[in-house]
């Protein structure tokens, strides 16, 4: 569960004055006398409060914004997670039972315990069936395991739905969203749990910080609404996606010398000349950095469509605009500029063509 944390919480701790703190009293026995330090989760050599341990009974006070997740290191022992805030807090345990010392006197902290009771169980499942699918002899076997690992995947979000829901008003309900948030798929509901939540707890830092990674992850997200972009044609003339709004726009990201890319476009240019009189059309978006092979691409494999670039590469606006990093990629917008579908190639691009634009 630590990795889990460490990997997907990069938020940054910020100072701020304060009128109350936070007094940490209590005994651990075992432990020789030395230091007991709050350090951030990201840098433990950044303490925001130091204290003492002596004969087992440790004092400790200082301050912190809001509540939020940090390390207390006590002693040579291995830092142990603390969900903080401005309260008296008691701590106790033993040096030989370390990791299940027991901190009292802060609802967030008691939050904090009820997310990893919930919360470690199903990751320890997640992290094991990843395993066996990595050695997996047969194709067979993995699917198996695939379907065990969307099981608990599901069983996962169910609980995080549950817990932010109960929680609203709980500054551990944004962390448990962010930690989470790499088994959900779909940012538009990751929005809908951070808009439930109380106001103090979104504009609180982690809030922000969550807000911020939800609008990121809804950057080309199905359901959610296709970015404008204005890029030049073959011509040197502007053309604007929002010129093409009430048809189906197929969005596609591709170049001369992308080979996958040029054995895909006989099957782009099938469904074009399919769906073409039926609100469809396809909006080639190029990668080329030379004008004269993207024509030539254009000419040979017969892309008759609209055609756009910068000339840029990789730094193509529209493409990094969608975080395009690899290519093909399309995007299926439909006729009120939602995306409607992604990555569509192969017959799953007819297929979605006939279930939206209908085949007969």
């Amino acid at each position: 569960m630590k990795k889990l944390i460490l990997s997907l919480l990069l938020i940054p701790t910020l100072a701020m004055a304060q009128t109350k703190g936070f007094t940490i009293t209590g005994t651990i026995t075992g432990i020789p006398d030395g230091t007991v330090k709050i350090t951030s989760t990201q840098d433990a050599q950044q303490a925001i409060a130091t204290g003492t341990i002596s004969n087992g009974a440790i004092t400790l006070s200082g301050s912190v914004p809001e509540p939020a997740l940090y390390w207390i290191v006590i002693g040579t022992e291995q830092p142990h997670y603390i969900y903080l805030e401005n309260k008296p807090i008691k701590i106790s345990g033993t040096k030989k039972d370390f990791r299940n010392i027991k901190i009292e006197g802060s609802s967030s902290q008691k939050d904090f315990d009820e997310f990893q009771k919930t919360f470690n169980p199903l990751i320890g499942e997640i992290n094991a069936i990843s395993a066996q699918m990595n050695q997996a002899g047969s194709e067979k076997k993995k699917e198996q395991l695939m379907f065990q690992y969307d099981s608990v995947v599901r069983r996962v979000n169910n609980e995080v739905e549950a817990f932010v829901t109960k929680k609203s008003s709980s500054f551990v309900s944004p962390f448990v969203i962010y930690v989470t948030a790499k088994l959900n798929s779909d940012p538009l509901k990751l929005e809908s749990y951070y808009n439930g939540l109380a106001e103090n707890v979104r504009n609180s830092n982690i809030g922000k910080s969550l807000k911020e990674f939800i609008a990121q992850s809804k950057i080309g997200a199905i359901g959610s609404d296709a970015m404008d972009f204005t890029q030049a044609d073959t011509e040197g003339k502007d053309v604007t996606l929002s010129s093409f709004k009430g048809k189906y726009v197929l969005v596609d990201f591709w170049a001369s010398w992308c080979r996958p890319c040029r054995i895909e476009n006989p099957n782009v240019v099938k469904v074009y000349n399919k769906f073409k009189d039926k609100n469809f059309t396809v909006l080639g978006i190029s990668l080329d950095q030379a004008k004269d092979p993207w024509i030539k691409a254009i000419e040979k494999d017969k892309l008759t469509w609209t055609n756009l670039s910068d000339l840029q590469s990789w730094s193509n606006s529209v493409a990094k605009l969608y975080r395009v990093e690899s290519i093909p990629q399309n995007f299926l917008i439909g006729p009120d500029g939602k995306i409607v579908a992604k990555d569509l190639r192969g017959e799953d691009l007819e297929k979605k063509l006939c279930e939206v634009l209908g085949c007969n």
